[in-house]
């Protein structure tokens, strides 16, 4: 059985995915801490800053997808999720390129509810 904080997470998921989709950098943003922490292979750990930039250069790329969570475990007012991600990303003009694979990520209550704070992204 689901408890209020399981679902608000599954929800935070959901925001994410929608929002990805429908370009709102803004809401992406705030569904994460000031201090977040993103690790991908074959770059530095980066935080919340260069995730903006990021996400500004790819506003003209069409992002699709959904996010499959196999595990969900919260300790207090931290929580971590092991998720699949499988996603496709369409540049303006171009063939769709489709990406899928892990992400273990690590969420943190604040005032306000659940926000990302750290994500190893494995998605190749």
């Amino acid at each position: 059985m689901k408890n209020d904080d399981e679902t608000a997470i599954r929800n935070l998921v959901d925001a994410w995915m929608a929002a990805s989709k429908s370009g709102d950098i803004a809401t992406v943003l705030d569904l994460m801490t000031d201090d977040v922490i993103f690790m991908v292979p074959g770059r530095e750990p980066f935080g919340k800053a260069a995730f903006a930039a990021a996400s500004e250069a790819m506003k003209t790329m069409r992002i699709d997808g959904k996010a499959d969570i196999r595990e969900l475990e919260v300790h207090g007012d931290h929580a971590y999720i092991r998720n699949y991600l499988d996603m496709t990303i369409t540049p303006e003009g171009g063939a769709p390129v489709k990406r899928s694979g892990w992400t273990l990520t690590i969420l943190r209550k604040e005032e306000g509810g659940w926000r990302l704070a750290r994500d190893a992204n494995l998605v190749a």
